[in-house]
């Protein structure tokens, strides 16, 4: 091939950054127009995508305190010429995906989550100053009028996240913060914001930068049990959420398609 046909080759294929996210809330808009009736608001004019996903490994904190990943090396580059893992994996584990069905009996597993429910606005609803002063400090009915009074309702369609400062805490034992009794400590959503989000929004994920929906010493998961059978998703463990503004990202849920699955875990991205 002659060097001028190289040369406008590599051009044709090269997008400049602005290229390529000025086509993602176009590409988005038209694969969820088969598949919902009311597209989500996407970002306008983004500068840049975030990743709210923690790198998941044999020693990231989970809620049972046990390793969620194995990896083994089933094929090397020096033997076979290529390289293949063989991964056994706890469903939650790491940035992941709760699926309706992971507290319900009949809910949508991870695979039938609707696409058009899996980029959506985000709403981030900041309670690091509590947080830092009680370790058991919870999302709160007046937590979220805050939020509405400083930013306007809420998104349609959109996933609220719960922003602690928790993910700091990701490489070692205080994000489990477990006391002497096995009890752990981290914030998470009251059952009673959990209650007015379903009752007065519409919208379709919550989030948390902690192990659970809700909080450590939940004995009962009521967040849980009341968000999840609505068909309503969760993430756990998210990362990054103090780089993006309380209103105007987008969220992007690369939830993973496993027949019959919970959870499972995800490449969360935001676009900014």
């Amino acid at each position: 091939m002659c060097h001028h046909c190289v040369t406008e080759s590599v051009k044709r294929r090269m997008l400049s950054r602005r290229a390529v996210l000025g086509a993602v809330p176009a590409a988005a808009a038209i694969a969820l127009g088969s598949s919902v009736t009311a597209q989500p608001a996407l970002a306008s004019e983004p500068r840049g995508v975030e990743d709210l996903t923690h790198e998941l490994h044999h020693d990231f904190p989970t809620y049972f305190g046990e390793p969620g990943i194995t990896v083994s090396q089933k094929f090397t580059w020096a033997e076979h010429k290529f390289n293949l893992n063989t991964i056994a994996l706890n469903e939650h584990t790491g940035t992941h995906v709760d699926a309706p069905l992971h507290f319900s009996e009949n809910g949508q597993s991870v695979t039938e989550i609707p696409v058009g429910n899996l980029i959506v606005p985000l709403a981030v609803i900041d309670i690091r100053e509590k947080a830092a002063n009680d370790a058991d400090a919870q999302v709160t009915p007046d937590d979220l009028k805050a939020w509405k009074d400083a930013n306007g309702e809420f998104p349609d369609r959109c996933c609220v996240a719960m922003l602690s400062g928790w993910a700091s805490k990701a490489s070692g034992d205080g994000f489990r913060n477990a006391d002497s009794s096995g009890v752990m400590h981290f914030p998470g959503f009251h059952i009673e914001a959990a209650a007015m989000l379903i009752e007065e929004t519409t919208a379709v994920g919550m989030g948390v930068d902690t192990l659970s929906l809700d909080h450590g010493p939940s004995a009962d998961f009521a967040t849980h049990y009341a968000w999840l059978p609505t068909n309503r998703w969760g993430i756990e463990c998210l990362a990054n959420l103090e780089r993006l503004p309380a209103k105007g990202a987008t969220l992007f849920v690369g939830a993973p398609k496993v027949r019959g699955g919970t959870g499972g875990p995800a490449r969360v991205l935001a676009l900014v």
